[in-house]
């Protein structure tokens, strides 16, 4: 085991996912943040904070900046978060007086949680390209079987016939609402986190609402006033991905009681037994009933966080670094496996 399966060095050949995994990667984290830094500083020169000048010299300098990752390390064990030691490492190769206003008015929680929103908004297009391809799946299976017989289960017992397209119907139609509620939530969820010390902007006097709106702007983010210490839409954000691994994880459970009894479904590529050769073991619709229990255990830790005391919270938030990356990863994880178990079925019903 590791502390990660996701990362796993082969264990990920069942959970991994490279490409929602590289959105959480060190090098994606520092490239947001800086991208945050840059477009920080255009906005500030577009709204007269700073000149021109200093934001190219700022911009130039970014862009050529070899940063330090050891010495972050040690930064974020001293400070608890990334930033100073990242300004730090900026300001030397802006140098002059241009290096003063790298960062200026912003605070460690902006950066952080700006950063988040940005590689969480890819992920989530992401998800949603493959959310859909398992709906089209689900549908296609549903066209092909669905006209097809099969016995209906209540409390785990045989119950009354009914049709494969009954069947399909309680796979398919909750992943669509799912995807309904990515949608929604993409309109207004993907906000910039600015506010400064306090949440205040204090140090842009009556230009802080101009500085913000130009930023958000630039990042391509939704203009709102700072909620640094408000979770809720992170919770609802790891409440959607909850859903849909809870729903994938139903099909999954489904698929493996079908496959149990032996003669409602036809499963082709399934797991080898190292004692029973001839076993062909429901691999992927057990992966989708673990990752359904995985996300709905740590979606309870993301209303935990929702306790910030006061205007910032340290423990509150650190709770989230451990969390919604892993939760962002299992339903990644999960997507794949669903889209691969749908091709696995050869027939569903007699």
């Amino acid at each position: 085991m590791s502390f990660s399966p996701f990362e796993h060095p082969f264990l990920a050949g069942l959970f991994g996912d490279t490409e929602i995994g590289a959105l959480f990667s060190a090098e994606a984290d520092v490239a947001a943040m800086l991208r945050f830094e840059c477009a920080l500083a255009q906005a500030q020169a577009a709204t007269g904070v700073i000149s021109k000048e200093d934001a190219a010299q700022i911009v130039a300098g970014i862009a050529s900046v070899l940063i330090d990752g050891d010495a972050l390390r040690k930064g974020v064990a001293k400070d608890g978060v990334v930033i100073p030691e990242l300004v730090r490492q900026l300001r030397l190769v802006v140098k002059g007086e241009a290096a003063a206003k790298v960062h200026f008015g912003a605070t460690s929680q902006d950066v952080i949680d700006t950063s988040l929103m940005l590689r969480l908004k890819t992920a989530t297009e992401i998800v949603a390209v493959r959310l859909s391809a398992s709906i089209a799946g689900l549908e296609s299976l549903l066209e092909r079987d669905g006209a097809r017989p099969l016995m209906g289960y209540t409390r785990m017992q045989a119950a009354i016939p009914m049709t494969v397209a009954d069947k399909v119907l309680t796979w398919l139609e909750p992943l669509k609402r799912h995807r309904e509620r990515l949608v929604t939530f993409t309109h207004h969820g993907f906000a910039l986190q600015f506010g400064g010390a306090a949440g205040t902007l204090e140090k842009f006097g009556d230009k802080g609402d101009a500085v913000r709106a130009e930023l958000a702007k630039r990042l391509d983010l939704s203009d709102v006033r700072q909620w640094q210490s408000q979770r809720d839409v992170i919770a609802d954000f790891g409440h959607i991905l909850s859903l849909i691994t809870g729903s994938l994880g139903k099909f999954g459970q489904d698929v493996a009681l079908l496959a149990q009894l032996g003669e409602e479904i036809r499963l082709s590529g399934g797991g080898g037994s190292s004692a029973m050769p001839h076993k062909q073991n429901p691999v992927l619709a057990e992966t989708l009933v673990a990752l359904a229990r995985f996300n709905a255990v740590q979606v309870s830790a993301l209303h935990q966080s929702m306790v910030h005391e006061q205007e910032r919270s340290g423990a509150a938030w650190m709770l989230e670094w451990l969390v919604l990356p892993q939760m962002v990863a299992a339903t990644g994880s999960s997507l794949l496996s669903a889209r691969r178990l749908i091709g696995q079925i050869e027939t569903i019903g007699s």
